[in-house]
């Protein structure tokens, strides 16, 4: 018998959360990575969101921490390969 106790929101640490929505984060990146098939206007006429919208919002949370990212290097990230090479493979 599993004898693990469910836990509801209130009860993780504010850094036990920080770190699931780190690894929630880090499974979209991969899944959108690997759904190279999905185009981004397709993410944003159903969701409102795209590669290019978790890029923007990557560098945005990072200024407002004092932190200043190339935009291009953090889309390149998002993309796992540099935006132009994937616009030329996969965007129809």
């Amino acid at each position: 018998m599993d004898n693990k106790k469910t836990l509801i929101l209130e009860q993780i640490t504010k850094q036990q959360r920080q770190a699931i929505e780190a690894a929630v984060f880090q499974r979209l990146v991969a899944h959108l990575q690997k759904r190279n098939d999905v185009q981004n206007i397709d993410l944003m006429n159903l969701s409102g969101f795209c590669r290019n919208c978790l890029s923007k919002w990557f560098c945005e949370a990072a200024t407002k921490r004092g932190i200043h990212l190339d935009y291009e290097d953090v889309r390149n990230e998002v993309y796992s390969v540099p935006y132009d090479k994937w616009k030329a493979k996969y965007q129809k």
